[in-house]
């Protein structure tokens, strides 16, 4: 063989591989590492999604979290009037465990806005949302309506929809055919500091 075979074989082809915005997004993309237990997951919020840029707005947590279990005392702490504490360990408490049901279904988002306060949501608080709940009546939801994220009570009655605030200075949304209306998951819990 001569030199020039391999001259005219591999390397870059003029309008060869997949076009830019061509992919199922319909947006330029970059490569990106991601844990193998978020591929799927991620892969499917971005396509109920069909739109990159809320990514920003959401934590997965780490698969392994580098937290430690706290003690758990035995005695529960009294609200109303103080009684005396019991001096003894009951056990450890893993915070994972204890705030994560499925871990390869659950990420974070972090509150922004005041609509939910009644519900004890409010602005900065950091929310635990796992996609394996189903979204029932009455449940907290977080959902993307015509391209923007929100947090809210979902409500059926007589066949509608509705997205219903825990703030009376907030009106409810009903949910219509032409709307693009996805539900990401349910709310499990809520952290906010005091």
């Amino acid at each position: 063989m001569t030199s020039n075979f391999f001259k005219t074989r591999g390397g870059a082809r003029p309008g060869a591989g997949r076009k830019k915005g061509g992919g199922p997004m319909g947006a330029p993309t970059i490569p990106m590492r991601v844990p193998v237990q978020y591929a799927a997951l991620l892969k499917q919020w971005c396509l109920d999604m069909g739109n990159a840029e809320h990514l920003d707005k959401a934590y997965f947590p780490p698969i392994k979290p580098n937290l430690k279990p706290c003690p758990l005392y035995g005695s529960k702490v009294a609200a109303g009037f103080p009684s005396p504490a019991d001096d003894y360990l009951d056990q450890a408490l893993d915070l994972n465990e204890y705030l994560i049901r499925n871990q390869a279904s659950t990420f974070f988002l972090t509150v922004e806005g005041n609509s939910m306060v009644g519900a004890g949501i409010f602005d900065g608080d950091l929310l635990i949302v796992d996609r394996s709940v189903k979204p029932i009546n009455d449940k907290i939801i977080i959902a993307v309506l015509n391209g923007e994220t929100t947090v809210k009570r979902l409500k059926f009655d007589n066949g509608t929809v509705w997205l219903m605030p825990e703030n009376p200075d907030y009106k409810a949304l009903e949910i219509s055919f032409e709307m693009d209306f996805k539900i990401w998951g349910v709310v499990t819990n809520v952290i906010h500091k005091l």
